[in-house]
């Protein structure tokens, strides 16, 4: 089971979302507080549908609070950020590995990756794109740290 952290999310449709897929990854989702809105919120449940009950999210009421429980594993955090070269695919995943994204519109801290920063990854993209949707982010880089162990992993065989 891969660790996703989301620090400081923004928007609760793609906290929904990033639920719904961890549900059906076998992925642990961890939430670091602030957010900018109520974890809740109807908007993040419709967004993860019936899966929601499901997912049993970890909440950190902060980063400090997060950090004192799982600093031990920081070689194994990976950090999603525009502020390096290193491709996702480039990287090895283990079960167990702490997957962080940050805000919509903030990223992570530049603090928190520099505990590190080694591990800092990006998503390719176009001479014109800033950024991707974070849930489509947590999408592509959860699935490739799934597809490197897939052996690992209990999923049904498609019929």
């Amino acid at each position: 089971m891969f660790n996703i952290v989301l620090v400081h999310p923004q928007i609760p449709q793609n906290t929904g979302s990033i639920g719904r897929m961890c549900v059906n990854a076998n992925l642990k989702l961890h939430i670091v507080k602030p957010t900018m809105f109520e974890i809740s919120e109807k908007s993040v449940r419709r967004a993860g549908l019936d899966y929601w009950a499901q997912l049993e999210p970890k909440i950190w009421e902060n980063l400090d609070e997060f950090l004192q429980e799982n600093i031990k594993h920081k070689e194994r955090f990976f950090f999603a950020t525009t502020k390096t070269n290193r491709l996702y695919f480039d990287a090895s995943y283990q079960p167990g590995d702490f997957l962080f994204f940050g805000g919509e519109s903030t990223g992570l801290p530049r603090e928190l990756m520099q505990l590190n920063f080694k591990n800092a990854v990006t998503i390719p993209m176009g001479e014109h794109g800033r950024s991707l949707n974070q849930a489509t982010s947590v999408g592509i880089v959860a699935y490739e740290a799934i597809r490197q162990n897939i052996d690992k992993f209990d999923f049904r065989k498609p019929l």
